[in-house]
C-alpha cells in the first residue's frame, strides 16, 4: 500500500517510504538464508510436480475469480531468450499469478522476503524455489542490517538473472510494492541491475540476451469477486551486446554479484517506464479515469459500435486519455512528474455523468443505445439465465458445505487486512488455494460418514451397493470409499464453478434493479449531464 507511515522515514530521495504491514516488518533472516535455490536445468526452477500442480490449482482458481480474462501481445514475445516482465503493481499476488500463468515460459521467480516466512503459503513458495527480496523501506526502518539485505538480495539477484540467462521468464515489479494510486510510482533499479546481470550471464554462455517485457495489467475493480482482467503483453526491448561491458560478463560469469554501470541501468529503466505509463491509467485520480471510460462509452453509441469486451473500453478510453490529457515531456514522464488532470470542457460533463453512475454502482455499460438514459431492463434478456437456475441450485447445497469454511476465511482476511485495498483479491485467492486443500479432506470425511449412517437409504436409492462395486473384500471396499473420496473433488470444483456463474446471474439482476428503481431526480440530472456531454463532444 502507498499510504505513508508518521514515522518520517524517507528514501534517498526524500520520499516517504510505504507502509509495512505485520508480516512485512518479520523478518526471519534464519528460514531467508535457507531459501532453496532454483534449479535451471529441467523445466522448472522449483520442483517440476509441485511447480505443475500449482499452477494447475492457480488457473482453476482465477477462472472462479474472474468473470472474463483476456490476453494479447503473446504473438510478440521472443521465446528463444529469457523474459524480464515488468508492470505496474496494484493488485498484490494477483499481479505476477496473472503474468505467470498467461505466459507460455516456467518462471523464477521472486518476491517480498515474507512470502517464503509465511504459514503455509512458504511450503509452496519453498517448493516453487521463490526467491526472497528485501526492500528498501524494510531496511531503512530496521527491519534487517545492510549485510543482511545485501546478502539475501545478492544472492536472490544473481538466481533471478541465471534463470533469466537460461531462457526462464521472470516478473519484477519496478515500482518495488503494490498500490492504491491511479499512476506509476517511481521506478526502483532491482529488476534493471537484474536483468543486466543475466544479459552478462547469457552472454559470457553464448546464449541469446534476454529481453525487457512491458505488460498492462487491467482490472474493472480490481477488488472484487468476479471482475474482469485484460493483460496486455507489450512491444520487448531487446538489449544489444554494446550494452554489456566486458568486466560484467567476467564478474557474473564467477557466479559474483557485480554491479552494472549505472547509466546503463538509468537508460533502459527510463525506456521501460515511457513504454509501460501508456498501458496503465496515468491519470490524476481514479474518478477521473472512470470518466474516461463514459466518454469511450458515448462514443461508442454515438457511432453505432457499442464496447463488448473490457478490452475495447481500455482501449476507449485510452484514446480519449490521448486526446484529452495535457501532454507530459519524456523528461517528466522520466522524472515522475505529477498527472495533470484533465481540464478539457467535455471533460466536466463527463465527470458528472460518471459521479451519478458510480452512486448507483453502475458504469457506461449501462447506458442505452444513444447514451441518452439508462437503457431499460429487457425480461427476454434473462432467458438464459431462468434456464440454466434450476441446475445452477441444484449444485448450491454441495458449494455451500464444500466452499463456506474457505470464503469466511477469505472475506474475513480480505477485508481485515492491514495492507490495503490492493492486497484484498489476494487472500480471496490464498484463500481459495490453501483453503480446499485443508478443508475438503474433511469435507469428504463428512460426507463419507453421512453416508454410512444412511447406507441403507443410498442403497435403495442407487439400487445397488457401491461398497461393493469392485468386490466384498475389505480391501476392495477401500478401493470404493478411495474412489468415492477422489470423485467428491470435481464434483466440489464444479459446484464452484457453477456458483460462480450463479453470483454472475444475481449480479446482473442487481444491477437491472437498480436501473429500473433509478431515483427520478437522478435521472433528470443524468440526462442532463448526457445532453451536456454529446454537446461538448460534437465540438471534438
Amino acid at each position: 500500500m502507498t499510504q505513508p507511515m508518521n514515522d518520517g522515514a524517507t528514501d534517498h530521495r526524500g520520499e516517504l517510504l510505504p507502509e509495512l504491514s505485520k508480516s512485512a516488518k518479520n523478518m526471519r533472516m534464519d528460514k531467508l538464508l535457507s531459501s532453496p535455490m532454483p534449479k535451471f536445468t529441467g523445466n522448472t526452477p522449483g520442483s517440476p510436480l509441485w511447480s505443475n500442480v500449482a499452477y494447475w490449482i492457480a488457473r482453476r482458481i482465477l477462472a472462479a475469480q474472474f468473470r472474463t480474462s483476456e490476453v494479447t501481445g503473446i504473438e510478440t514475445l521472443p521465446l528463444d531468450r529469457g523474459n524480464m516482465c515488468c508492470a505496474w503493481h496494484t493488485n498484490g499476488i494477483i499481479d505476477p499469478l496473472q503474468i505467470v500463468l498467461k505466459h507460455p515460459k516456467n518462471f523464477v521467480m521472486g518476491g517480498r522476503h515474507d512470502l517464503v516466512t509465511r504459514p503455509l503459503l512458504s511450503w509452496w513458495t519453498r517448493k516453487l524455489a521463490v526467491q526472497p527480496v528485501v526492500r528498501k523501506a524494510e531496511l531503512l526502518r530496521g527491519g534487517c542490517t545492510e549485510e543482511e539485505a545485501t546478502q539475501i538480495n545478492g544472492r536472490s539477484l544473481m538466481m533471478l538473472a541465471t534463470g533469466i540467462s537460461a531462457g526462464f521468464g521472470c516478473v519484477l515489479f519496478p515500482e518495488g510494492t503494490s498500490h492504491d494510486g491511479s499512476s506509476m510510482l517511481r521506478f526502483r533499479t532491482g529488476p534493471f541491475r537484474t536483468v543486466f546481470a543475466a544479459a552478462a550471464i547469457a552472454k559470457a554462455n553464448n546464449n541469446p540476451l534476454p529481453a525487457v517485457v512491458p505488460i498492462g495489467l487491467h482490472f474493472r475493480e480490481r477488488e472484487k469477486f468476479r471482475t474482469d482482467v485484460w493483460v496486455e503483453y507489450g512491444t520487448p526491448l531487446v538489449l544489444t551486446d554494446e550494452q554489456i561491458p566486458n568486466n560484467l560478463v567476467e564478474a557474473v560469469s564467477k557466479g559474483t554479484w557485480v554491479e552494472p554501470p549505472a547509466e546503463n541501468v538509468f537508460a533502459l529503466r527510463d525506456k521501460l517506464r515511457t513504454r509501460l505509463v501508456p498501458l496503465t491509467p496515468n491519470t490524476s485520480t481514479w474518478s477521473e479515469h472512470k470518466a474516461l471510460h463514459v466518454i469511450g462509452h458515448v462514443e461508442s453509441r454515438r457511432t453505432g459500435q457499442p464496447l463488448v469486451s473490457w478490452r475495447e473500453e481500455v482501449q476507449s478510453a485510452r484514446a480519449f486519455r490521448t486526446l484529452l490529457q495535457t501532454k507530459l515531456s519524456e523528461q517528466e514522464i522520466i522524472d515522475n512528474a505529477e498527472v495533470p488532470a484533465i481540464v478539457h470542457p467535455v471533460f466536466s460533463p463527463a465527470k458528472a455523468v460518471s459521479s451519478i453512475l458510480d452512486e448507483s454502482q453502475l458504469d457506461g455499460r449501462d447506458l442505452n443505445s444513444s447514451a441518452t438514459d439508462l437503457r431499460r431492463v429487457r425480461p427476454l434478456s434473462f432467458v438464459n439465465t431462468l434456464l440454466r437456475l434450476p441446475f445452477l441450485l441444484a449444485l448450491l447445497p454441495l458449494f455451500l458445505y464444500s466452499y463456506t469454511p474457505q470464503v469466511a476465511v477469505g472475506r474475513i482476511l480480505g477485508d481485515s487486512t492491514d495492507e490495503g485495498l490492493d492486497a484484498r483479491t489476494s487472500y480471496h485467492f490464498l484463500a481459495a488455494m490453501f483453503g480446499s486443500l485443508m478443508f475438503w479432506p474433511f469435507m469428504i470425511f463428512g460426507i463419507l460418514a453421512i453416508e454410512h449412517f444412511n447406507h441403507g437409504e443410498v442403497v435403495s436409492l442407487l439400487g445397488f451397493d457401491w461398497y461393493t462395486s469392485f468386490g466384498t473384500s475389505n480391501a476392495h471396499r477401500y478401493l470404493a470409499t478411495a474412489v468415492v473420496s477422489i470423485a467428491l473433488l470435481p464434483f466440489f470444483w464444479l459446484s464452484g464453478r457453477t456458483t460462480s456463474l450463479l453470483w454472475d446471474d444475481w449480479c446482473d439482476f442487481k444491477r437491472a434493479m437498480r436501473r429500473f428503481r433509478f431515483n427520478t431526480t437522478k435521472r433528470q440530472n443524468l440526462r442532463g449531464a448526457l445532453k451536456i456531454l454529446h454537446a461538448e463532444m460534437d465540438k471534438l
